[in-house]
């Protein structure tokens, strides 16, 4: 199969914190979430909550005890069989502290799958 992504993604779990920003950058819905993998450039996150093409939103990812901040725009979404709602998340913004986070995240992830 071939791979069409430019990074590699990681399948994790872990909950996350989002905000739902409206198009002035004002909060709309806040709530939380679980990834359900990420990447350097994207994350897909499960909520209970349905979310439209082009959304904004800003997440804050928990990776061990470091907080990762990102925000990104829903480049699809869908529901699942059990009710709930995947949406794809490419990132917009994110620090440079918080890739190198997210990056030391997906190495150390990746080294044990392959000692798997």
């Amino acid at each position: 199969m071939n791979e069409k992504r430019k990074n590699s993604r990681v399948d994790s779990i872990y909950l996350l914190n989002y905000v739902h920003l409206d198009e002035n950058g004002k909060a709309l819905v806040q709530g939380m979430g679980r990834t359900m993998n990420v990447s350097e450039t994207g994350i897909m996150l499960e909520t209970h909550v349905a979310f439209n093409e082009n959304d904004t939103m800003d997440v804050v990812v928990g990776l061990k005890e470091d907080m990762v901040p990102i925000r990104g725009k829903v480049i699809f979404s869908r529901t699942t069989d059990a009710g709930r709602h995947q949406s794809g998340i490419q990132f917009l913004a994110i620090e440079d502290a918080s890739l190198a986070t997210l990056r030391r995240y997906i190495d150390a992830f990746n080294a044990l799958s392959a000692n798997a």
